[in-house]
């Protein structure tokens, strides 16, 4: 097996189970690897450290996979670690109220690159590394026969098969082709979602819980809820009792889904208001009008992807919460997230206070919302706890 030799002093990260070695750590390799190949770590001193992948194509040169020497990397080694990624979440499809959840998280569960989203009878895989693109095929065999899926589908189109020289894929991989919309069951509430065509891996299940603790605020109360997708919130919302939800968008598909799961649940359609538009421009739009809200939802896509976004991500998060805040009646409740993983909690929190200030508001902390466990966060890879929220009372 190829061996990778460390920089004297580069084995820190390793020997604390760190799972990524950057390309600058490298001191040479014996061997030539090709793009996924497993090799073996090694410190400078030549002692094992682990074994992972390798990319010389990668900013993160290697992937790491396994610290005991002894282990093999083999079909068995996958099916162990995705067996034990699947039993830790079963808990959370065992009621029967909840058919969707994510059943393998890349680095969480010792699977670099690995996304697997269970939606009903069908599997969508996100593959993000050269290594597990080389095992992809030993991995629908063991998800097959785990599983029994109808159907396994790819939605590898994620920018970070680019940083792997790796080609975007969609498509059908295993089985049934998913419908164009697929029903699934979250919390009780019934959605259509759309494997092939949406975004991610076709619904974000990251948010299952935050929308429960959320609900229980809006009963009586009218609700904003931006970025709205399928309708997550809204829904939720929307069952728990708010007098109206007004759901904004910019993607047509998205409010197409979200109205056809209002109508999957049997809400009531004057209750809800869907607004395709830019949410930015949307927001400026609802203050020209004076419109007021009793409880705002923030939920923007990723706008700090890395370190080097950070800080035109951070006016972007300011901007976009001191427009919320804005249109909030007095003691209204703002829920904002940022699933940027380059912005930690803390960093989030003082954006959110320069918000406040450019607003002229005060507010205050109610909770603080983060990913649920089917998106478990490794001790030792902090950098896996992407998602955090707070939910603020503007006064």
């Amino acid at each position: 097996m190829v061996e990778v030799i460390l920089k004297k002093g580069k084995e820190k990260a390793a020997l604390q189970r760190h799972p990524w070695i950057f390309s600058g750590a490298l001191d040479r390799i014996k061997g030539s690897p090709a793009n996924g190949e497993v090799v073996r770590v090694l410190a400078a001193d030549k002692a094992f450290l682990a074994y992972g992948y390798f990319n010389e194509k990668s900013r993160v040169a290697v992937r790491m996979l396994e610290w005991d020497e002894a282990k093999t990397i083999d079909r068995g080694w996958y099916q162990q670690k995705i067996r034990t990624a699947i039993a830790s979440r079963a808990h959370v499809l065992q009621h029967g109220d909840t058919n969707t959840c994510r059943l393998v998280f890349s680095e969480a569960d010792f699977l670099p690159g690995l996304i697997v989203d269970r939606y009903a009878d069908f599997l969508s895989l996100q593959i993000l590394s050269a290594g597990i693109e080389n095992a992809k095929e030993e991995i629908i065999s063991i998800l097959r026969e785990e599983l029994q899926p109808k159907g396994i589908f790819d939605k590898s189109d994620a920018t970070a098969r680019g940083h792997e020289d790796l080609e975007v894929a969609n498509g059908l991989l295993w089985g049934e082709q998913p419908p164009e919309f697929l029903e699934v069951k979250e919390n009780g509430i019934l959605y259509h979602i759309n494997i092939a065509g949406g975004q991610k891996s076709g619904f974000y299940c990251d948010q299952r819980d935050n929308r429960q603790i959320l609900a229980a605020y809006t009963a009586g109360r009218a609700v904003l809820d931006c970025f709205s997708y399928s309708g997550g919130f809204s829904l939720n919302s929307l069952k728990a009792g708010a007098t109206h939800v007004t759901s904004v968008d910019s993607s047509a598909l998205a409010l197409e889904t979200l109205q056809q799961n209002i109508d999957l649940n049997g809400f009531d359609k004057a209750q809800s208001t869907v607004v395709q538009s830019d949410v930015n421009k949307q927001l400026r739009a609802f203050k020209e009008e004076g419109r007021k809200f009793d409880v705002i939802v923030l939920d923007p896509p990723k706008y700090a992807p890395s370190r080097s976004a950070l800080d035109r991500a951070a006016r972007a998060y300011k901007d976009l919460n001191r427009h919320g805040m804005g249109l909030l009646e007095s003691g209204g409740l703002l829920a904002t997230f940022s699933c940027s993983g380059a912005v930690d909690i803390e960093t989030f929190k003082q954006i959110i206070a320069w918000a406040a200030l450019d607003a002229g508001k005060e507010i205050q902390i109610v909770k603080q919302f983060s990913q649920p466990e089917d998106h478990p966060v490794r001790i030792s890879f902090p950098e896996g706890e992407y998602l955090k929220g707070l939910l603020l009372r503007v006064l």
